[in-house]
């Protein structure tokens, strides 16, 4: 009988902990935003690699031929405007925030802007 009782005090202990990762309150939003700096594939893994660690962050699809990003998000956790952060420090401009410069001088070529001699293929 106290196997049973263990049994099943275990398993609402571990019930009681999944559950608690499910978001109760608030919702999801999916923000597209502009990227305009985004060059090529290694731009897209790149902000969708640093983005989709932020806390909150649920989903980051970049479409560097349309220079957007889509980033779905959970708003008890990150708004708006922490993507678009998010965003600028991994490097690149999002909609009104410009790129972090530190973040943007450490990128390779051929993910800076035109005007910085970048938007090139990289040669390998």
């Amino acid at each position: 009988m106290k196997k049973i009782q263990l049994l099943l005090a275990f398993l609402i202990g571990i019930s009681t902990v999944s559950f608690s990762q499910v978001v109760k309150k608030g919702g999801t939003e999916t923000a597209t935003i502009k990227t305009p700096t985004v060059q090529c594939e290694e731009c897209k893994k790149r902000i969708e690699n640093y983005v989709s660690r932020e806390d909150g962050v649920l989903k980051v699809v970049v479409d560097y031929k349309r220079k957007i990003t889509k980033v779905t998000y959970v708003t008890d956790r990150i708004n708006y405007e922490g993507v678009k952060t998010a965003i600028a420090n991994a490097g690149y401009d999002a909609d009104d925030v410009t790129a972090n410069t530190d973040s943007y001088n450490k990128l390779p070529t051929c993910c800076k802007k035109p005007a910085d001699g970048g938007g090139k293929e990289k040669k390998e």
